[in-house]
């Protein structure tokens, strides 16, 4: 009976090596759980920065579009936080004309581009 009781205290619990090797493994799944957060992130960003650009691109189609003469328009570029807006015009045959609006900006060091091109029927868009 003395033998029985002295085992059963002996296998109580969790040893040490075991704790530490448990903790381990967690810290590496919290880790690699924390790394795809932040990817997630920077993906949302890089998500949300061509979602702005392209409405700029858009936006400066719009106003060419609404111009009342669009032969008097000339080229020209702006700069809105961190995008620079240019837009083209070059004639397309007759009195067509094709309108080319592009919107660059950099992050974290690379650059990325939105460019938008449309074709007027010669009289307007």
């Amino acid at each position: 009976m003395m033998l029985f009781k002295k085992i059963v205290m002996q296998t109580r619990g969790f040893t040490i090596v075991e704790v530490m090797i448990a903790i381990a493994i967690f810290s590496v799944g919290i880790l690699a759980a924390a790394t795809m957060q932040v990817s997630a992130i920077r993906g949302n960003q890089t998500g949300n920065e061509i979602t702005q650009a392209t409405f700029l691109a858009q936006d400066m189609l719009e106003q060419l579009k609404n111009s009342s003469d669009i032969s008097t328009v000339a080229d020209g570029n702006d700069v809105d936080g961190i995008y620079n807006r240019s837009w083209t015009l070059t004639a397309a045959g007759g009195f067509a004309q094709t309108a080319t609006v592009s919107v660059s900006w950099t992050n974290r060091g690379r650059n990325h581009n939105v460019a938008l091109t449309t074709i007027t029927r010669g009289d307007g868009f």
